[in-house]
């Protein structure tokens, strides 16, 4: 039976739709990120026409684009608006929240726990102490893969790369290529939907030879990715692509263009759950300790959680994530 896993870890959320141990879709919400989808925000004008935009009145007065304003509207005007796509991180830059004009009053919108349990499924909360429920179903592994963007399946392996222009998938491997095209498709869908992949997707499969195996793929797509979503037909160099709704960041933005970040969480996590006594050391590369130790709350929840003192150490020669004891 399938239930979600949901963690309040400290400056991240994380969920895990778990299925026969097995990690079927993963979600991350992190403290920073911006209004959600559904908040409305009072705002105030500050371009209009095509390209209309607002700053919002949240810290940092982070901006929102609008597809349109009324007529007449000058700059300068205040505003309720409603976010409809949260802010994105791309391949060297960032795009700013989309949003709507409304009459609703201010409020949040859902986060990561309302929107889980929304979705019927059971929610198991999960928290230390108690067996690390997410790492048995894979998180580290997961985590691991979607930052390196090779994902191996029976068979190959897929090469992921997230462009400004779509995802693009690449399915490698050795032997009959329409074998690998259904090993490998089925993986490119699965990790689709457990990265929560939005936008413009494109898959490039191995050549097939007939239009009998092309077609094949192309049930195996409409079989296995969950709706709404639209699509091409793969054709004659076996590229395919998949258009699906994108509202918020998918893990593989999260991951891969915040790093620092990333790692940040792992290390969190990490050190909430390290035995002893005494002072809780977490020793990281400058970046990641320097990530932490500018939001002090964290390491008085940490402290909290813990009941140990917090050092924060840095050592150049350390990569990745770093280690807590």
């Amino acid at each position: 039976m399938a239930e979600w896993l949901y963690e309040d870890g400290i400056g991240e959320r994380r969920a895990a739709l778990v299925e026969d141990g097995e990690i079927i879709e993963a979600r991350i919400e992190r403290d920073g990120e911006g209004p959600r989808v559904g908040a409305v925000v009072a705002a105030r004008l500050v371009e209009a026409g095509r390209g209309a935009r607002v700053t919002l009145d949240l810290p940092g007065a982070p901006q929102a684009t609008l597809a349109s304003v009324p007529p007449g509207t000058s700059i300068g005007a205040r505003l309720n608006v409603e976010i409809v796509r949260m802010a994105l991180s791309e391949r060297g830059r960032d795009k700013p929240a989309r949003a709507r004009i409304t009459d609703a009053a201010s409020a949040d919108g859902p986060d990561l726990r309302a929107r889980i349990a929304a979705s019927g499924t059971p929610v198991t909360d999960v928290s230390h102490p108690g067996p690390d429920r997410l790492e048995e179903a894979g998180w580290s592994e997961l985590i691991d893969r979607v930052r390196t963007g090779h994902v191996p399946f029976p068979g190959g392996a897929l090469w992921v790369d997230a462009t400004p222009a779509m995802l693009l998938i690449d399915i490698d491997g050795e032997g009959d290529a329409f074998a690998l095209a259904k090993a490998g498709g089925a993986a490119a869908l699965r990790l689709i939907r457990c990265c929560d992949v939005g936008g413009s997707i494109g898959i490039d499969f191995p050549s097939l030879g007939g239009r009998a195996e092309r077609q094949a793929i192309d049930a195996l797509v409409d079989e296995l990715l969950p709706p709404p979503f639209e699509r091409t037909a793969i054709n004659g160099f076996g590229f395919l692509q998949i258009i699906r709704r994108r509202e918020r960041p998918s893990l593989i933005e999260q991951v891969r263009f915040d790093p620092v970040a990333t790692d940040a969480a792992l290390l969190l996590r990490q050190a909430e759950r390290a035995r002893g006594a005494g002072v809780l050391q977490l020793t990281a590369r400058a970046a990641v300790a320097d990530h932490i130790a500018a939001h002090p709350q964290w390491i008085a929840e940490l402290q909290r959680r813990s009941g140990r003192p917090v050092e924060l150490a840095r050592a150049a020669e350390m990569k990745g994530v770093g280690h807590a004891q």
